[in-house]
């Protein structure tokens, strides 16, 4: 062994013991000054908890301040279990679950419900009775750690009115709160569905937050800090309360009465199970009032609602009460549709408001060899009528004419059916908005669908099973030209149509929302302006001619003239169309699965068109017989001529 073999060994060890120290003096400098503010943030952490409070839902008013929404007071059962002994929190439990007749289990997963705060008292019952919340308070000794505080309620005054325009509020769900993760928090409550969720963000307000100082064991030892919750602000709506009320009360009175007469062929009474009433300002696309039937009451979800009460609202076979059906029904337009058909006509030049054409009751398609008559809804010919008279007394022969004129001027590239291309047709019923969104501003408004022979191909070639039909007939035309066939619109769809053309041409998206307020009454934060979504044009030469049909059907030999007799013309005129459209797909027998639709689109009043009332009864028969009435009510309301809400 040399001499040098101990130094080497002793030179190696003090270079590992200093390089020791330098790496533990690194990482004390590390700790001590780099990472100093990240850990006194963390250590602040571990001695402080922010717990947030939900602030007061703004209030939604009708257009002229009625409160549609408001909050109402309530009492609640909460427990602080924080300091709460094993046999304290069985006696409270016991005595809570006998006194509400609430299983024990049921209280016992409330209180441990993991979105709860373990820094907050927390409620276990809502909405409690004043007489249970002083018994409670009065035996305290038998309901320990158990209070009863008060607490905001959303609050629907008029109850199921208007629900599908207001919708609901309910606890956040998992997919909403990770759209929004920083904005709220497990428990939080959101609207669900219509302005309740399309106007969250003005409606919501700011919530409280308070801060906690709490030990190592995470128990609070006192507020360091508390901000109060901000209430939302209130939202004002274009809805007309009195105007909302006639129309569902006389949709449910005629429906109801409906139920009771016989269809057309004897066979059956009307099932009249649903409609809808859409009521439209044609000179902003305001919505006045909007009605579906069934309806719901919103103040079921107020405390939450069951699965099975919920499945039974959304349940088609219970009638589905959730679903708006003036925004997402789908339904054939029967004879309303043929303001489309006359505005594609006079704005092609094909007619003017003179033309006229011989109705015998049967159109024939020349050079046809299968499916070649079509009639009139009663085989009974009208004779010599132009297309305002056309409209009058709803002439089928006069737009079948036109549906096949159209299909000869197709602009077709070869012999083969399905290239036959679009015409002036297709083109009207998409600027009137057919096939699109209205684009309703609180959502759920369906696009509904206008066939056409790319749409066919195409639908042919992806699936040919349930599109066995790749080319496009004259009979396609001859069909859509009185609004059966593949045709599926919404009410608002037709509202918004008729408003357009009766407006001269400016297609608005309808609105519900008017302005936001400050809350309780405060000033106006901001207006909900009209939206333009288009432009149509529509000269005098096009749209007089139709208005003048429009008027002439509610008086003389005019499809609704029954409905409106005694009408005060002279103060109120009102105009519009009839339909009665099939429904239904068509049995082996030959009959439907369906019965028939009744439409009904009214204008008024004619000179100076202020309203746009559209209805649809489902299965309730011709258009004359059950929507139209409802109209005429509606009317009688908006003009006071005939009012039935004081």
């Amino acid at each position: 062994m040399t001499v040098d073999g101990p130094r080497l060994r002793i030179g190696v060890l003090g270079v590992v013991v200093i390089s020791l120290f330098a790496a533990l003096l690194a990482r004390l400098w590390y700790l001590q000054v780099l990472s100093s503010d990240e850990f006194q943030v963390a250590a602040t952490t571990n001695t402080e908890r922010v717990v947030y409070e939900e602030a007061p839902r703004g209030r939604v008013l009708d257009t002229n301040g009625v409160v549609l929404v408001g909050n109402r007071v309530s009492e609640e059962v909460a427990i602080d279990k924080a300091n709460l002994s094993t046999e304290d929190r069985a006696t409270a439990l016991d005595n809570l679950s006998s006194l509400f007749g609430i299983e024990r289990a049921e209280l016992e997963d409330r209180l441990d419900d993991p979105k709860a705060s373990p820094y907050t008292p927390v409620t276990v019952i809502d909405d409690v009775d004043e007489a249970k919340a002083i018994y409670i308070g009065e035996r305290q000794e038998h309901f320990p750690g158990v209070m009863t505080r008060d607490v905001t309620t959303r609050e629907y005054p008029y109850r199921s009115l208007a629900a599908h325009v207001l919708g609901y509020v309910g606890e956040i769900n998992d997919t909403e709160l990770s759209a929004s993760p920083t904005e709220y928090r497990a428990g939080d409550h959101v609207g669900k569905a219509g302005v309740e969720k399309a106007y969250e963000s003005e409606l919501r307000g700011t919530p409280g937050r308070t801060v906690y100082e709490v030990d190592a064991d995470g128990t609070p030892i006192r507020v360091k800090e508390r901000t109060a919750p901000v209430p939302g602000n209130d939202l004002v709506l274009s809805i007309d309360v009195k105007v909302q009320q006639a129309a569902e009360q006389a949709l449910e009175a005629t429906l109801i009465e409906r139920r009771s007469t016989a269809t057309d062929d004897k066979t059956a009474l009307h099932k009249a199970d649903a409609g809808s009433v859409v009521v439209l300002d044609p000179k902003s696309g305001a919505v006045i009032a909007m009605a579906s039937y069934p309806t719901y009451d919103p103040t079921e979800f107020v405390n939450g609602i069951s699965q099975e009460r919920y499945d039974e609202l959304t349940s088609d076979d219970a009638g589905a009460a959730l679903t708006n059906r003036a925004t997402s029904g789908g339904y054939a337009p029967g004879s309303t549709w043929k303001l489309v058909t006359a505005t594609a006509a006079l704005r092609s030049g094909m007619i003017t408001g003179a033309t006229s054409i011989e109705d015998e009751g049967v159109f024939t398609i020349p050079d046809c060899t299968a499916q070649c008559e079509f009639q009139n809804i009663d085989a009974v010919g009208s004779g010599w009528v132009n297309v305002a008279e056309a409209l009058q007394v709803s002439s089928d022969v006069f737009f079948y004419k036109l549906g096949y004129d159209f299909y000869t001027q197709r602009p077709s590239k070869s012999t083969d059916r399905n290239e036959v291309g679009r015409n002036a047709f297709d083109d009207t019923a998409n600027e009137l908005g057919f096939g699109t969104s209205p684009g309703l501003d609180i959502g759920g408004d369906a696009a509904g669908s206008v066939a056409n022979p790319e749409q066919r191909l195409e639908l042919n070639t992806m699936y040919p099973d349930k599109f066995p039909t790749r080319y496009w007939y004259p009979g396609d035309d001859v069909n859509l030209a009185i609004g059966q066939g593949d045709l599926v619109v919404t009410p608002l769809q037709l509202a918004d149509a008729y408003a357009t053309v009766a407006n001269g041409g400016t297609k608005f998206s309808p609105n519900v929302g008017k302005e936001v307020r400050a809350p309780d009454g405060g000033p106006v934060v901001r207006t909900i302006a009209p939206r333009v979504s288009a432009q149509v044009a529509l000269t005098a030469e096009v749209r007089d001619p139709i208005m003048s049909g429009l008027s002439l059907v509610t008086t003389g030999r005019g499809t609704g003239a029954g409905v409106f007799a005694g009408w005060d013309r002279a103060t109120f005129e009102v105009g519009g169309k009839t339909g009665t459209a099939e429904a239904g797909n068509r049995l082996a027998n030959g009959t439907r699965s369906k019965q028939d639709t009744s439409l009904f689109v009214g204008v008024a009043p004619m000179d100076d068109p202020q309203y746009v009332v559209a209805a649809v009864l489902e299965q309730s028969g011709r258009g004359a017989e059950a929507a139209a009435p409802v109209v005429r009510s509606v009317m009688g309301q908006l003009s006071g001529l005939e009012v039935t809400v004081p």
